[in-house]
C-alpha cells in the first residue's frame, strides 16, 4: 500500500492542476482546443473508413457491420470515400451508354472535352445513381418490415459500387486501345457485336457490385432474403431507367 499512495497522490495532483489550467484558459482557447481534438478525432475516423474500402474486395462482412455505427462523428467519416466511389462508379456507367458512344461525331469535341464530359457526367449520375439506388434500397428494407435511416441506405449502395468505380480502370483502357476514338463515334470499329464485349466485361463487376449489396442488406440492416430480393429488384429497374436517359438526352 505504501508504494501506491504516492502514485495516486500524484495522479489526483496532476488531474487537479490539468483542471485548473483549463479553467484558467478564455472561452475562445478552450474551443480552439475543443475544436481541434474534434478536428484529430473526425480525421482518425475519415483515415480508418479508407483503410475499410480495399478491405470491401476480399471480407466485406466486417466493413458492412461497422457501418451499423451511429455515432454522428463515424457516419459523417464516411463521406469522403462515399464521395469517390461514387463518382468513379458515375463515370464508369456512363462510359458505357450510347449517348458516349457518339460524342466525338461533333467536330467540336476532342478527347480532353470527352474526359471534362466524361468527370461531369459521372459526378451527376453518381450521386443520382446512390440516392435512387438508396431510395430503393429503403424502400425494399421498408417492405420487408425494417425502417433503417435513407442516410444509412444511401451509404451502403455507395460502398457496394466499389467493383462498378474500379471498372472504369479496366473498360476504358480495353475500349481506347482496341477501338480508339471510334467507341466514341457512331459506327467505326465498335459497331454491332464488339462493342458488347466491353459492356460483357463491365457487367462482371456489376454482377460483383449486386453481390456486394445482398451481402450488405443481409449484414447491415438485417433483412431477410424477401427483403434482399425486394430491394435488388427495385435497385433493378430504376439501373434499367438510368441506362435510357442518357439515350433521350442525347
Amino acid at each position: 500500500m505504501f508504494a501506491t499512495w504516492p502514485l495516486s497522490q500524484n495522479d489526483g495532483v496532476g488531474a487537479t492542476l490539468a483542471l485548473m489550467n483549463e479553467s484558467q484558459l478564455k472561452p475562445g482557447e478552450l474551443a480552439d482546443r475543443e475544436a481541434a481534438e474534434l478536428s484529430d478525432a473526425a480525421a482518425v475516423a475519415s483515415r480508418a473508413w479508407w483503410r475499410r474500402v480495399p478491405q470491401l474486395l476480399r471480407d466485406p462482412v466486417p466493413v458492412f457491420k461497422a457501418l451499423r455505427e451511429t455515432d454522428d462523428l463515424d457516419v459523417d467519416a464516411r463521406a469522403e470515400p462515399i464521395t469517390a466511389i461514387a463518382i468513379l462508379a458515375g463515370m464508369a456507367a456512363v462510359f458505357l451508354t450510347p449517348a458516349w458512344g457518339r460524342l466525338l461525331d461533333d467536330s467540336a469535341v476532342d478527347g480532353l472535352v470527352v474526359a471534362v464530359v466524361t468527370f461531369i457526367g459521372g459526378c451527376f449520375f453518381g450521386a443520382a445513381g446512390v440516392y435512387l439506388l438508396g431510395l430503393a434500397v429503403w424502400l425494399g428494407a421498408r417492405g420487408a418490415g425494417s425502417d433503417p435511416p435513407f442516410r444509412l441506405a444511401r451509404q451502403l449502395v455507395a460502398f457496394s459500387a466499389l467493383p462498378l468505380a474500379l471498372s472504369l480502370l479496366v473498360t476504358a483502357p480495353v475500349a481506347v486501345i482496341w477501338f480508339g476514338g471510334d467507341w466514341f463515334r457512331a459506327g467505326g470499329s465498335d459497331a454491332g457485336g464488339a462493342r458488347w464485349v466491353v459492356v460483357g466485361l463491365a457487367s462482371v463487376f456489376v454482377a460483383w457490385s449486386l453481390a456486394l449489396l445482398a451481402t450488405g442488406l443481409r449484414t447491415t440492416l438485417r433483412l431477410p432474403w424477401f427483403g434482399v430480393a425486394t430491394a435488388l429488384g427495385l435497385a433493378g429497374i430504376i439501373v434499367a431507367g438510368f441506362a435510357v436517359v442518357p439515350s433521350v438526352i442525347g
